[in-house]
């Protein structure tokens, strides 16, 4: 699917940090969560001018009034690709006009300083070709702090391990690029799940990868959010990914981590033979690999995915 772009400003390898930021913020149905996004992204204290551009999937736009500061812009639009986040996230690139493109997602919400700290980490190192931070889990009324990577992370790394604190919450990168070299978030993977991993690993691909190493995007995970037990989805969206990406072949650890993951989804179906079979090819790659033992425990029903999952999202961790 193609689309036509506004007239935008050219990105000819000059310092673009005060240029100005279009954050793209994808939603359905949740405006009182969209609301709190909103407040955390006006009030970034930055000299540039902020585009706020929220784009509805498969919902009207309804009139939204928060209080912004003069220099930041509010746009509704409808994604008109493909439905899920994948399109929405992709119809907002589009529309972007600044030449740097921030995600956050409607349920989550930027801490105070989190994007000036971006632009000052992207002005000292250009080479970069995707920013981040660190994240606060908050699950109920726990917050968990996860500070990640202080130094470069390279397609290596990411091959290896997911990275969790790289979160697309906290994702800033140039507008050139999402319309370039590095492209346009993937719509063919099912669901959009794992959408967010697929475009680190192509952002990798092209330059380092660096994360502001404070906690500064909060991340709200609760029982709304919309993988939390879609099963079938997340199993054929990590197939896909596997075929977009043959590296992880060579990267016994990291093709272990995703089989893994789609053995615990296997074993959450009631697909019990298949969820051991595959727990045991984990465990031929690695060893340590947990979720292959975590598999064996739902498969043989000692314990429940909804239990497991509830708890590790009480340490700040997920499946």
């Amino acid at each position: 699917m193609t689309d036509s772009a506004p007239q935008r400003q050219a990105d000819d390898g000059a310092d673009i940090t005060g240029a100005g930021v279009s954050v793209v913020i994808p939603t359905r149905d949740r405006d009182q969560l969209l609301l709190r996004a909103l407040e955390g992204v006006g009030a970034q204290d930055v000299p540039c001018p902020l585009e706020i551009i929220v784009v509805r999937d498969g919902t009207p736009t309804v009139p939204l009034a928060p209080s912004f500061p003069r220099r930041v812009t509010l746009r509704q639009i409808v994604n008109r690709r493909t439905p899920g986040l994948a399109g929405t996230r992709n119809t907002g690139i589009l529309a972007a006009t600044h030449p740097l493109i921030a995600f956050c997602d409607d349920d989550d919400e930027w801490v105070p300083g989190k994007l000036a700290a971006q632009l000052d980490l992207l002005r000292a190192h250009p080479e970069v070709s995707l920013v981040g931070t660190g994240i606060v889990v908050v699950h109920g009324s726990t917050p968990t702090p996860r500070i990640g990577p202080v130094g470069p992370v390279h397609l290596a790394d990411l091959l290896a391990d997911r990275i969790m604190e790289l979160h697309p919450s906290g994702f800033l990168l140039r507008a050139a690029d999402l319309r370039g070299r590095i492209g346009l978030v993937d719509e063919e993977l099912p669901g959009s799940y794992a959408e967010d991993y697929d475009l680190l690993l192509r952002a990798a691909a092209v330059g380092p990868v660096l994360s502001v190493p404070r906690p500064l995007t909060r991340v709200h995970w609760h029982g709304g959010s919309y993988y939390f037990s879609r099963w079938q989805t997340i199993h054929d969206s990590l197939e896909m990914l596997l075929a977009k990406h043959p590296q992880f072949e060579q990267v016994p650890r990291g093709l272990a981590r995703i089989r893994g993951q789609q053995a615990l989804a296997l074993a959450a179906m009631g697909r019990r033979r298949e969820a051991l079979r595959l727990a045991r090819t984990c465990l031929r790659l690695s060893w340590r690999e947990r979720r292959a033992y975590l598999t064996v425990l739902v498969a043989l029903r000692l314990v429940s995915v909804e239990r497991l999952q509830g708890w590790l999202h009480r340490l700040g961790r997920g499946l």
